[in-house]
């Protein structure tokens, strides 16, 4: 799948099929959906699962958290914008 098309299936009602758990959580944020892409991510124990996280937190206002989260995936905390950091994210995982 190229980013392009993922971005273009946010105006579906559900995710593409055969998407990773993380690409899958990214949808949901892409939709507005903040809570549903917390509940798929944040029980995985992984450094792509750590960055979602970290973005997720940020995205919430709550940087401290964030910042561990950034910590966790071996990140420094962004000074992009959040919709940029967003298409980085699954420009990364695709």
């Amino acid at each position: 799948m190229e980013t392009e098309n993922f971005i273009s299936s946010l105006a579906d009602d559900t995710p593409p099929s055969a998407i990773s758990v993380y690409l899958q959580a990214l949808w949901y944020d892409g939709k507005g959906n903040w809570e549903k892409a917390h509940t798929i991510i944040q029980d995985i124990d992984d450094g792509k699962a750590a960055w979602i996280h970290a973005y997720l937190h940020r995205k919430e206002g709550d940087n401290g958290n964030a910042r561990y989260w950034y910590s966790r995936a071996g990140k420094a905390f962004p000074s992009v914008p959040l919709q940029q950091e967003w298409e980085m994210i699954v420009g990364a995982l695709i």
